[in-house]
């Protein structure tokens, strides 16, 4: 592990009970209530019992503290360079993180140490300047809760003007690229970044006046066989959709996932990559998409070949 355990919940909490204590002004109800921001409830309740009865003898009934000086959690030189690791990743750079404290360490490894063998070659330009401008924009927007007005090109090369209220950002490690979820009323929709041709700040808006769209969700039912690390490998896949999963027998299992119904290609692309680990049991219409999708492959291989054999004999 880089980083020790005092920089785990706990100890993030008591440090930020103890500098009051130090500074004399801690209060029954700051305490509570440092407690309740910093830690999870059940966590909440754990440390503040245990500064009540003394099993941690940190405080006294009248809240002083034998502590002298304010605790701080300075970082090891290691922890310093896994940081200005990952700090040096043009998408974590997007949105200017402060660097303070880092200037004279060197990162612990290189971005061009990991080689990405499932994703899309065409990812966002991260470096272009004005992708960095457009996407810094967009962060003042959700961040000030401002409308935009945004110059874009749709998916056939037609340009576009929207007025929209910006949601959040989202960003596909599958096809490394982010996209911004908007309301252009009367519609909710997904802008790419990277086809943005301009982008500027309006007035605000209330969330009262300009809600969430709702998104709408799929349902998608698989049975699993445990084999060559199958489960691991699909729980981590899969990590972010809400799910359940069930133990069949020894080694099957049956997973219910949903994902956002405009995720779909992405799911199809997924699913198959588990290969004959991964059977979809429903819906039908899921199932009819992988079909299709199977057979155009095994036309295309046919081509190859083909295209193969005539290379062949025209070289003979």
């Amino acid at each position: 592990m880089l980083f020790s355990e005092i920089y785990g919940s706990y100890f993030s909490v008591l440090a930020a009970v103890l500098e009051e204590a130090v500074s004399g002004t801690l209060t029954p109800e700051r305490r509570d209530a440092i407690a309740g921001e910093k830690a999870f409830a059940e966590s909440a309740l754990r440390i503040v019992s245990a500064l009540e009865t003394g099993e941690w003898p940190l405080l006294d009934e009248r809240l002083r503290t034998p502590v002298k000086h304010i605790p701080t959690m300075p970082l090891t030189t290691l922890q310093k360079r896994w940081m200005k690791a990952l700090l040096s990743d043009p998408r974590i750079r997007l949105f200017e993180p402060p660097t303070t404290g880092l200037e004279d360490v060197e990162p612990l490894y290189d971005p061009d140490v990991f080689v990405y063998f499932d994703r899309y070659e065409d990812g966002d330009p991260y470096g272009d300047e004005r992708y960095i401008r457009h996407f810094r924009t967009i962060l003042t927007a959700l961040r000030e809760g401002r409308k935009l007005k945004i110059r874009f090109l749709g998916g056939k090369g037609r340009k576009h003007i929207w007025t929209c209220v910006p949601h959040r950002l989202e960003y596909s490690s599958k096809d490394d690229k982010f996209r911004l979820v908007i309301t252009s009323f009367p519609n909710a929709s997904y802008i790419n970044v990277a086809r943005i041709t301009s982008c500027a700040l309006l007035e605000p808006y209330t969330p009262e006046e300009h809600g969430e769209p709702v998104r709408e969700t799929k349902t998608l039912t698989l049975e699993l066989i445990d084999e060559r690390n199958a489960l691991e490998r699909a729980m981590l896949h899969f990590s972010h959709l809400e799910k359940e999963t069930r133990r069949l027998d020894e080694k099957r299992y049956a997973i219910t996932l949903r994902y956002d119904r405009d995720d779909e290609i992405e799911m199809l692309i997924r699913v198959l990559s588990f290969g004959p680990m991964l059977r979809v049991t429903s819906p039908e219409s899921f199932i009819e998409k992988i079909r299709e999708r199977l057979k155009k492959q095994r036309s295309l291989n046919k081509e190859a070949k083909l295209f193969d054999d005539s290379q062949k004999r025209v070289s003979l």
